[in-house]
């Protein structure tokens, strides 16, 4: 309950008891169709403003609705970015997940494995996935393409890890699905840039 009573704390605080289908979009990382599905399914309660389409969904019932399918409410109730980090070698992803808690401020998962990842994503529901294009045993262009083909997670961000590539080929990551190229993981302030980058774009 602590971390419900923050939740509400910290929306209220800021005038939000109510919110609109963008807002529980971004909150929950779906694109704001998925909230009218939901809404018009009546899975999430809610009611329409006299004369208009726009639907409003109480606080209170966008947080039990997150509890019933298991949607990361600690995440909502600190209001921290969620970055997922996908990579094998657990020395260095150990490294940038510190410094990202550290100096982001963000809320971070690492996992090593192709299978991990979708495993976590589904539960975590991050709003950047950065992944290591070189790994061995991780398929990142399956996970980008996966990820890419499910209308549910169209607002996740995926931030590659690519090493020294050139402009042509960072860009052919970004025709494939990838919304960006982290050059050296290990620069955290460069890798908080990308993710700042990305996150605007949802915000």
């Amino acid at each position: 309950m602590t971390g419900l009573n923050s939740l509400r704390g910290q929306t209220m605080a800021k005038g939000k008891n109510v919110l609109t289908t963008g807002d529980v979009a971004r909150i929950c990382n779906v694109a704001p169709r998925t909230v009218s599905k939901w809404f018009d399914s009546g899975q999430l309660k809610g009611y329409r403003i006299p004369g208009s389409k726009d639907r409003r969904i109480p606080l209170d019932e966008l947080v039990r609705f997150m509890k019933v399918n298991n949607m990361p409410i600690r995440g909502l109730a600190s209001g921290k970015t969620r970055v997922l980090l996908v990579d094998n070698d657990r020395e260095a992803t150990h490294a940038l997940a510190l410094g990202l808690r550290k100096d982001g401020d963000y809320e971070v998962q690492v996992v090593h494995t192709t299978f991990e990842t979708g495993l976590v994503a589904q539960k975590f529901s991050p709003h950047v996935l950065v992944i290591n294009l070189i790994a061995q045993g991780i398929d990142a262009p399956g996970i980008c393409a996966s990820i890419r083909s499910d209308p549910e997670l169209q607002t996740m961000k995926i931030l590659a890890i690519t090493g020294h590539l050139g402009p042509s080929e960072c860009q052919a990551l970004l025709v494939r699905g990838f919304d960006d190229c982290v050059e050296d993981a290990s620069d955290v302030r460069g890798v908080i840039k990308k993710v700042e980058q990305a996150t605007a774009i949802i915000y």
